[in-house]
């Protein structure tokens, strides 16, 4: 340690040659991602590399121990980080999504049209008996496709089409109102 505050390369070699292997195997117990992995090794001699060319040097009698709480305290830093880093970006999400209400939902519940009856009747009626099988009467795919004699695909493909020309009615509604 002497030496490698002392600024000898080959010292600090010597050091990582003999203590990297050990560090990893040991690490890996606690860290399964060995891109990460391989960073908190590094970041552990470094830290030893800068400390000592600081004229810090350790005081130590188990250098093994050592990196070990170094590179232990490396792998927190990283988890406490990604933690905020991912709070972060969730709230980012969060922020990015406008939460609207279905068309469906905005015709059910009377918010944008106020008559659902009359909503649902300007539909033509292949797209209103899907609507209604799937949303109102609560069916799957293929209950409806059962009762209303078509195949799944289609139910699929006409349940879209109804989504699509209520959300059209709706925004031709809201840009109506005074």
């Amino acid at each position: 340690m002497a030496a490698i505050a002392e600024g000898d390369r080959r010292a600090f070699e010597v050091l990582y040659r003999r203590y990297a292997p050990w560090l990893v195997a040991r690490m890996r117990y606690r860290c399964a991602d060995p891109a990460q992995l391989d960073d908190v090794v590094q970041e552990a001699f470094l830290s030893v590399w800068r400390n000592c060319a600081e004229g810090r040097q350790p005081e130590v009698d188990d250098v093994a121990g050592w990196l070990w709480r170094i590179a232990s305290r490396r792998l927190v830093d990283i988890a406490r980080k990604d933690s905020a880093r991912s709070r972060i970006q969730l709230a980012l999400h969060r922020l990015r999504i406008r939460l609207e209400p279905s068309a469906e939902e905005q015709v059910l519940t009377g918010v944008e049209f106020g008559d659902m009856q009359g909503a649902l009747a300007g539909l033509p009626p292949d797209l209103r008996d899907v609507l209604q099988a799937t949303v109102l009467d609560g069916l799957s795919t293929g209950e409806a496709a059962e009762r209303l004699r078509i195949p799944p695909g289609t139910v699929k493909t006409r349940a879209m089409r109804a989504r699509q020309r209520l959300r059209r009615d709706v925004e031709r509604a809201r840009r109506q109102e005074p």
